[in-house]
């Protein structure tokens, strides 16, 4: 993509019409809740707007969170500008490699310093274990720390770099996973350890791509972040638990459970609640958005929600943190998670 193109002319290059580009910005308008005629004035922005340098970190992640933004499907306007952030610097999907690939990278910092959005994938491992994960020789904390500071935007994709995912777990492994010291971005800002600038939480193992695609609009179009809940998540897709959207939902209200995967019950949609579904505890935007091209998600295939997109998640014992999460105790009749 050339540098001064902006998004809707790289997009009319892909073969997106303006009607789908309007709609585009229609749908994101009306999923974040704007006022009436703001998705004419999101399209009016990002018709002008340049084109972003993005910068993707990859730390201690499994890649997972990349190969769903990835098949968020094609052509899609989220897919088209997904593709179009990763092109800077990305360890996955980057063409370049070795002392070139950190080239592009100190370039890219430098040349769009104070404005540039940041992307962190996966969490940070801290204290004596920062070695832990490095990157050219250089520890993730330490890498953070320089790119931060030149940010205009950090966006902590995944529930890792949200809030330390299963790195983080203490009671998993704790042999090796728990030793790492592995924090999230928000914590590492708020502790003083890096620099502070406007950070987006995005949730999720992994995270919904047109959240992403939707964020980075916002920002774009109104150069501040959305509106976001104590966690730092946009309120747009967090503001309401997978259970309010749930189409098992009824079937709770009337007391209807499955007590197996494969009882009648199951076969029937009855709720998943008493097999362990966090649905009602997660805030997330599954119900309404869904995977794969808004196909489905966790309850319509059958299986209840994890709860991938909350603090804690893998370990319960982290559950009951600073942000009031207290994971099961907001139905106490909720069976313990195995």
């Amino acid at each position: 993509m050339k540098q001064e193109d902006t998004f809707f002319q790289y997009f009319s290059r892909r073969g997106v019409s303006r009607r789908a580009f309007l709609r585009f910005c229609a749908v994101t308008a009306s999923a974040m809740a704007l006022p009436a005629g703001a998705g004419q004035a999101l399209a009016a922005a990002l018709t002008a707007a340049p084109r972003p340098s993005v910068l993707w970190l990859s730390f201690q992640e499994c890649t997972g969170c990349s190969e769903s933004l990835t098949r968020s499907g094609e052509p899609t306007i989220e897919g088209l500008m997904l593709d179009h952030l990763s092109l800077d610097y990305h360890h996955l999907l980057q063409a370049a490699a070795g002392e070139a690939a950190e080239e592009v990278r100190l370039s890219a910092m430098a040349e769009n310093a104070g404005s540039y959005v940041l992307v962190v994938d996966g969490s940070v491992p801290t204290g004596a274990q920062a070695a832990w994960s490095t990157i050219a020789g250089v520890s993730n904390l330490q890498m953070l720390t320089e790119m931060v500071d030149g940010a205009a935007l950090v966006i902590a994709v995944g529930t890792c770099a949200s809030f330390g995912g299963l790195p983080a777990a203490a009671a998993i492994c704790a042999e090796s996973l728990s030793q790492s010291g592995a924090t999230g971005v928000g914590e590492l800002m708020d502790t003083g350890v890096v620099a502070t600038r406007p950070l987006v939480n995005i949730p999720g193992c992994p995270p919904l791509p047109e959240v992403i695609s939707g964020t980075i609009a916002y920002f774009l179009a109104y150069g501040a972040v959305p509106e976001m809940d104590a966690l730092r998540r946009p309120t747009a897709w967090f503001g309401k638990t997978v259970h309010d959207g749930c189409p098992r939902r009824h079937h709770f209200t009337k007391g209807h459970f499955a007590l197996a995967y494969d009882d009648a019950e199951a076969s029937r949609g009855y709720c998943l609640y008493k097999l362990g579904c966090r649905g009602p505890e997660t805030y997330n935007a599954c119900p309404s958005l869904k995977w794969n091209l808004g196909t489905s998600f966790p309850m319509h295939s059958g299986h209840g929600c994890l709860g991938c997109s909350m603090p804690g998640f893998w370990d319960r014992a982290l559950a009951a943190d600073a942000s009031g999460f207290t994971g099961s105790g907001f139905y106490p009749d909720a069976p313990p998670m195995k």
